[in-house]
C-alpha cells in the first residue's frame, strides 16, 4: 500500500481532524482590568532634591518653637534683682525655674518661688522669696525666731552673719495662713519686702509663677536649690 492510501485509510477510519490549526494569539488586556507588575530591572523614578537652606530652615523654626513652649510652659530663666536673698542668691545670680511645679504638687516648706507681686499699680514685678508657712498654718516670727503652730522652726539656709540678733528685720504676730496662700520671706531678714508688710501680703497660689531649682550663673555661684 503506498503511504498516501495508508494516511487516507486511517483519517478515514478514525475520523482524525487534519485541518491546520490557526496560529494562537493573546488578546491584550483592558487597561482599567489590567494589573501592573514591578519590574525590579527597571530603575525607580528619580525623587525630587530639597533644597539644604529649607531643610535648615524647618529645623530652626521647629527649634525655636520648641525653645518658646519650653520657656512658656515648663521652665524659665529669672535674674535676681536685690539683697532679700542674701546668703543664698546674689543679685546678677541666674535662676532657672520650674513653672510646673505647682500644676504637680502644692507648695512646700522651704521652697524658694517666683511671685507676682500685682498689688503696685505702677508695674508688675517678679520677686523672689522662700515659702515659710502653708495654708492652715499659724506663723510668727519674733526675735529673728521662726515660730509654726507654736514651734520653733530651725532655718540652716540663713546665713548667722546677716541675720543676727539686732537685724532681724520687721516681727510678725501668729497670723494664719489662708486656704490657698503661702506666707514668704526673705533669707536677708532685715532686708526684705515680704509677706510680713502689707504691701506684699500673703501669696495666693495663682501668683506663683514656679519653683526655683538651680543657680546657673555665674558658673562660680552654681548649685542647686
Amino acid at each position: 500500500m503506498a503511504d498516501d492510501d495508508w494516511w487516507t485509510e486511517a483519517v478515514d477510519r478514525f475520523g482524525l481532524d487534519t485541518s491546520p490549526e490557526p496560529n494562537p494569539t493573546l488578546t491584550p488586556a483592558s487597561p482599567s482590568t489590567s494589573n501592573t507588575v514591578w519590574d525590579p530591572s527597571k530603575p525607580a523614578g528619580r525623587r525630587r532634591k530639597r533644597h539644604p537652606a529649607i531643610d535648615w530652615i524647618v529645623i530652626a523654626v521647629l527649634a525655636l518653637a520648641a525653645a518658646v513652649l519650653l520657656r512658656t510652659f515648663v521652665v524659665q530663666q529669672f535674674a535676681v534683682d536685690g539683697d532679700s536673698m542674701l546668703g543664698t542668691l546674689h543679685s546678677g545670680d541666674r535662676v532657672l525655674v520650674n513653672k510646673l511645679s505647682y500644676d504637680l504638687h502644692d507648695p512646700r516648706h522651704g521652697d524658694i518661688v517666683v511671685l507676682e507681686d500685682t498689688k503696685d499699680s505702677l508695674e508688675v514685678r517678679d520677686l523672689i522669696k522662700r515659702v515659710i508657712a502653708l495654708p492652715g498654718e499659724t506663723v510668727e516670727y519674733r526675735d529673728c525666731q521662726l515660730f509654726i503652730d507654736g514651734e520653733r522652726i530651725e532655718e540652716p539656709y540663713l546665713d548667722p552673719t546677716l541675720v543676727t540678733p539686732d537685724r532681724c528685720g520687721d516681727s510678725q504676730a501668729p497670723l494664719e495662713v489662708a486656704p490657698g496662700h503661702v506666707f514668704v520671706m526673705g533669707d536677708n531678714r532685715s532686708a526684705s519686702l515680704d509677706s510680713r508688710t502689707l504691701a506684699i501680703g500673703q501669696i495666693s497660689y495663682d501668683r506663683l509663677i514656679g519653683r526655683a531649682f538651680v543657680v546657673v550663673w555665674p558658673t562660680s555661684d552654681w548649685r542647686w536649690l
